[in-house]
C-alpha cells in the first residue's frame, strides 16, 4: 500500500529534505559568488555537496531497503569505468534507473559529476530537481523543436567540466510498460525492424545529438543493460525502497570508443538500433540462464561511505531538531511537530506520485511476443 510507503519514507525525506536545503542554500550562494568568476572552481564545490546528498539516496537503496546489485563487465572497461567522460546509454525499465547510475557511478568514483537528461517537470520537484539543476542535468520539453537547440548548447558547455562526468541518456523515452511494448512492437512490425520483447524502439535524435556534440571531448559510451531478475518479490521502485523491500538488478556494460562510431546521423542512429537489438537478445538470454557471459565485478558491495555520511547528517538533524522543539514553548512542541511531520507526507505523496507507473491499458497476456 502507499500509505505504509509515505509513512515508512517520513524518516528519509524528512533527512533529505533538511539536507538538500542545506545543499541548495550552498549552491545559491556559490552560484551567485563563484559561478560569475570560476566555472571550473563551482563545478568542484558544487559537485562534493551534491555528492554528500545523493549518497543519502544510495543509503536508502541499500542500507535500508536491501537493494543489491550485481555488475558485469569486461577488465578495460571496469579500469576505465569513473576515469574519462562518458555517455551512459542504459534500457528503461523502473523509475529507480537513475538512481542505479548513482550507484554505478558512486563505485567508480564520479558520483559528484552524475549528469542525466530528464523531462522538464523534474525541475520542480522539491531538493531533487533544484539541486539537479544547479548540477548541470538536462531537462527537457519532449518536443524536438525546443529540446535541439537546448541539448547542443547544454553538450557544448561540458567541454571545460573539470572532472570526468557521466551523461545518462534513456533513449527509449520512457520507462517499459506493456503498453508502451505493444506500440513498440506494433511500430516495428510497420517498419520492418525485428520485433523487441523486453526494450523499446530508441528514438534516436538524442543520443545522435549527444555523440555528435560530445564526442571530441567524450571517449566512451557505456550500453548498459539492466535486468530484473525473475521470481523476486518485489519490483525495485521508489516505494520499494521506502518500504525496505529488498530486491536485485543485475547490470551488463559495454565500453563503446565514441570515435569508432560512425560519422554521419543516419550511420550513429542504426549503431543505436543495433544496440537495442543486442539488449533485446541479451535480456531474452538472461532470461533463461539469469546471468551475462562477461566477468561478474565481484567487489561491487554496499557503500560504507554512503552510510558514515547518512548517519552524520542524521545526527545533526536529531539534534538540531531537538534543540529546535525544546526552544518553542510547550504549547507550540507538538503542533509544530505534527505540521512537519504532515508536510514532509505530502512531499512524500509527491515524490511517489511522481514516480509511479500509469495504469496499464492492456493485459499483458496481450503483448506479441513473436
Amino acid at each position: 500500500m502507499e500509505f505504509s510507503g509515505i509513512v515508512g519514507g517520513i524518516p528519509f525525506i524528512s533527512l533529505f529534505i533538511f539536507t538538500g536545503i542545506l545543499v541548495n542554500l550552498i549552491q545559491v550562494s556559490c552560484y551567485l559568488t563563484i559561478w560569475p568568476v570560476s566555472k571550473s572552481t563551482f563545478r568542484r564545490i558544487n559537485g562534493a555537496i551534491t555528492e554528500l546528498l545523493w549518497l543519502e539516496v544510495v543509503w536508502l537503496m541499500e542500507w535500508w531497503s536491501g537493494f543489491e546489485v550485481k555488475v558485469y563487465t569486461d577488465a578495460k572497461t571496469c579500469q576505465l569505468m569513473g576515469k574519462e567522460h562518458a555517455i551512459i546509454m542504459p534500457n528503461h525499465v523502473s523509475d529507480s534507473d537513475t538512481l542505479l547510475t548513482w550507484i554505478l557511478a558512486q563505485r567508480v568514483g564520479c558520483l559528484r559529476s552524475a549528469l542525466t537528461i530528464v523531462k522538464k517537470t523534474t525541475r520542480y520537484l522539491p531538493v531533487f530537481g533544484w539541486t539537479n539543476w544547479f548540477s548541470e542535468s538536462i531537462f527537457l520539453d519532449r518536443n524536438w523543436a525546443k529540446d535541439e537547440s537546448k541539448l547542443k548548447s547544454s553538450f557544448e558547455a561540458l567541454s571545460d567540466y573539470p572532472t570526468p562526468f557521466w551523461m545518462t541518456i534513456f533513449v527509449e523515452g520512457t520507462r517499459l510498460t506493456a503498453d508502451k511494448l505493444v506500440e513498440a512492437q506494433s511500430f516495428a512490425s510497420s517498419k520492418g525492424y525485428p520485433i523487441p520483447k523486453n526494450v523499446l524502439i530508441p528514438k534516436t535524435k538524442g543520443i545522435v545529438t549527444a555523440v555528435q556534440s560530445l564526442r571530441s571531448f567524450v571517449p566512451a559510451i557505456y550500453d548498459v543493460t539492466i535486468a530484473i531478475p525473475k521470481h523476486q518479490p518485489f519490483f525495485p521502485t521508489l516505494l520499494t525502497f521506502l518500504k525496505m523491500q529488498p530486491c536485485k538488478v543485475v547490470v551488463r556494460i559495454k565500453r563503446y570508443s565514441t570515435k569508432d562510431l560512425p560519422e554521419s546521423d543516419q550511420g550513429i542512429a542504426q549503431w543505436c538500433r543495433n544496440r537495442f537489438i543486442a539488449k533485446d537478445e541479451l535480456l531474452e538470454n538472461f532470461a533463461a540462464t539469469g546471468t551475462f557471459d562477461e566477468e561478474e565485478i565481484t567487489e561491487f558491495r554496499r557503500s560504507t561511505k554512503s552510510l558514515i555520511v547518512t548517519l552524520i547528517f542524521a545526527g545533526i538533524f536529531l539534534v538540531g531538531g531537538w534543540i529546535f522543539l525544546k526552544r518553542l514553548s510547550s504549547g507550540w512542541q507538538y503542533p509544530t511537530l505534527a505540521t512537519i511531520i504532515g508536510s514532509v507526507a505530502i512531499v512524500v505523496h509527491i515524490f511517489i506520485e511522481f514516480t509511479k507507473m500509469p495504469p496499464p491499458k492492456i493485459k499483458a497476456t496481450q503483448i506479441c511476443t513473436q
